[in-house]
């Protein structure tokens, strides 16, 4: 029986002291649940309609207490931190992990358990866009308690912050890392202490540690008073990016940020906000904000909140670069621009499409929804699907990675669920009141992605059954073409046969180069390629070589520098202003004789058009690329 690896140095691929990874973790990990103590009380008690009672408010606390230890230490940080793919964490990453029959579509048609890691990427996209917006509109709240005259000024400062914090995303996250780990410390401090000293005073609050205040909760209100799980859940939101930020800082900096500073920080500011609504009463209009006395105290409260919220932005942010990059890598995804933002943590990306596709979205739900009590109406349905889907793919994982008993993994599975769906069904009764609104995101995504893949299937079948074999191509080559000087690098998505633009050239030209590399380039499930295993060459008759390129689903084919590296392993006398690339370019015709039907054809052939150009992509000199095209129906 195989076991999850333990944790070692070698796992993942960030580098740097551990000090400084596990600061870094606290300013870009932990952002978003740590700061989820600024609406998630107010927001129990409000979307409950609680009165304040000891046994209501002792009962919220609890359940907040157990959330964050049964959810994020226990499922997350304890045990879906074990399943990474060398180093790299998220739902993607899980799939990785699979087999390749379960993960790749043929002839047009998914597996489901790529179905679900569709959707649940889909849906975090979606929780991506609530985050921001709700966190630093949370915080600019506050200055509504401090002075209400300030009101006006709420959703314009919410909009300038969360534009300023988009704009930076392009230094890179281990750079912002430096700058957040330090402000994030300082608000675990804060909110921290301010809990201890209510406790302090009211010690009875302790008492909330134990489940039986929870079960009394609802044991008092029976299943109506289940729906307060649909706002207990926004303690927990910060768990599926924190897993899926796993590579920017590695399991051990990660897991030591959870235990030793975040988890008991929002522990006491949970039963700090408890102790002291029982105390005050009146403090139900903002439980956190009115643990300070109102003034001078609660604007410096609002901006170091205000600098958290900032940071708790970035947590999310980071996970939809990664699960972009990671979709786009695997062929789940249409061709984006990426940037490397560092050259030490290879898991540090920043996606341009996704930054400003994030922003404005951001910026449109502040604009919208005003008020942040209404848009946490429209956060939790996401994220909770995500953690229940996230749950039955690790549940694969078990069996057929780490080959796990079914017995034992279907008990895994069920106890992972048992806190998973109360929480999904719970957000689900919100649905009309703002949760269409992720779930509509997540939708219009999940089609996208879908399309792309069922569309990348189908034209590689048609590619394959209309390619001519290799072997007869390059027996008539002699007779049916000249050749010219220089080498002809011929990408192709297949290994099999010969590629249509090189069986094109040679048709309606009649020519093609001395040397050919008939060139493949392949995304492995690890998430980098050693350097050793990059390249593959097999020489085949007539000055023609099959080149296998691998790169990992976390690497940015640059296939230039891998083609010179080809050259000198053939021993071959080419300058690489001789090498010309030749591609093969599609245009597809919606209609609807093909498999697939015209609308989606459609939206498949804009995805291609409007995706990164291949010239860009694999980086080469674009006056040496040739392009041939073809138009197909699929």
């Amino acid at each position: 029986m195989t076991k999850p690896s333990a944790p070692s140095p070698e796992a993942g691929h960030a580098h740097g002291s551990a000090a400084a990874l596990a600061l870094g973790a606290l300013g870009v990990v932990f952002g978003d649940i740590g700061t989820s103590p600024l609406y998630t009380f107010h927001e129990c008690l409000h979307h409950g309609k609680l009165a304040i009672t000891e046994a209501n408010v002792y009962g919220i606390a609890s359940l907040l207490f157990w959330s964050l230890t049964l959810v994020v230490t226990v499922k997350y940080v304890a045990l879906l931190m074990l399943a990474d793919n060398r180093g790299e964490g998220g739902i993607m990453a899980l799939l990785t992990l699979l087999p390749e029959r379960m993960r790749i579509a043929t002839a047009g048609r998914i597996g489901w358990v790529s179905l679900l890691v569709i959707a649940g990427a889909a849906l975090l996209f979606g929780d991506g866009v609530i985050t921001p917006a709700i966190s630093v509109l949370s915080a600019m709240e506050g200055l509504v308690v401090a002075e209400e005259r300030l009101a006006p000024a709420v959703v314009p400062a919410t909009v300038g912050i969360l534009l300023a914090l988009f704009a930076i995303q392009r230094r890179g996250t281990g750079t912002l890392g430096i700058l957040f780990g330090p402000v994030m410390l300082a608000w675990f401090a804060v909110i921290g202490g301010l809990g201890a000293w209510s406790v302090v005073q009211h010690p009875s609050a302790l008492s909330a540690l134990s489940p039986t205040w929870a079960i009394g909760y609802f044991a008092e209100h029976g299943l109506a008073g289940a729906t307060v799980l649909g706002s207990v859940v926004l303690a927990v939101t910060g768990g599926e990016a924190l897993y899926a930020d796993m590579g920017h800082f590695g399991r051990g900096p990660i897991r030591f940020s959870w235990l030793a500073v975040t988890y008991p920080a929002l522990t006491l500011s949970y039963l700090g906000q408890g102790a002291n609504l029982l105390a005050n009463p009146e403090a139900e209009r903002s439980p956190f904000f009115s643990m300070v006395p109102a003034g001078g105290w609660t604007f410096a409260l609002v901006a170091l909140a205000a600098a958290a919220t900032v940071i708790a932005s970035q947590g999310l942010i980071s996970a939809v670069f990664s699960l972009t990059h990671q979709a786009l890598r695997l062929g789940y995804f249409p061709r984006v621009r990426v940037l490397h933002t560092s050259s030490d943590q290879e898991g540090q990306i920043y996606v341009p499409l996704a930054n400003w596709t994030l922003a404005i979205s951001c910026v449109a739900l502040v604009v919208f929804f005003q008020e942040s009590a209404k848009l946490a109406a429209a956060f939790g349905l996401a994220v909770s699907g995500t953690m229940a889907i996230t749950s039955i793919v690790f549940h694969q994982v078990a069996i057929h990675h780490w080959k796990w008993s079914k017995v034992r993994a279907g008990v895994v599975l069920a106890l992972l669920l048992a806190l998973d769906l109360p929480f999904f069904f719970a957000t689900c009764l919100k649905f009309f009141d703002g949760g269409y609104l992720p779930f509509a995101l997540g939708a219009g995504l999940f089609l996208l992605m879908t399309t792309w893949v069922t569309g990348r299937s189908l034209l590689g079948q048609h590619l394959r059954s209309g390619a001519r074999e290799l072997q007869g191509f390059l027996r008539d080559l002699p007779s049916t073409a000249r050749r010219l000087p220089g080498l002809g690098v011929v990408l192709s998505a297949s290994k099999d046969g010969a590629p249509p633009a090189l069986v094109q050239q040679v048709q309606r030209f009649g020519c093609l180069h001395e040397r050919v590399f008939l060139l493949t380039v392949t995304t492995e499930s690890a998430p980098w390629v050693e350097a050793d295993k990059r390249l593959t060459m097999e020489p085949l008759d007539h000055g023609f070589y099959r080149v296998t390129l691998r790169y990992g689903f976390m690497e940015q084919p640059v296939v230039p520098s891998a083609v010179l590296h080809a050259i000198r392993d053939a021993d071959l006398d080419v300058e690489p202003k001789d090498v010309t690339y030749l591609l093969s370019r599609e245009s597809f015709m919606a209609t609807d004789r093909g498999r697939m039907s015209a609308w989606r054809e459609s939206i498949f052939s804009f995805l291609s058009i409007n995706a990164v150009d291949p010239t860009q992509y694999f980086h080469l000199p674009e006056r040496q690329v040739v392009e041939l095209g073809a138009r197909v129906d699929l």
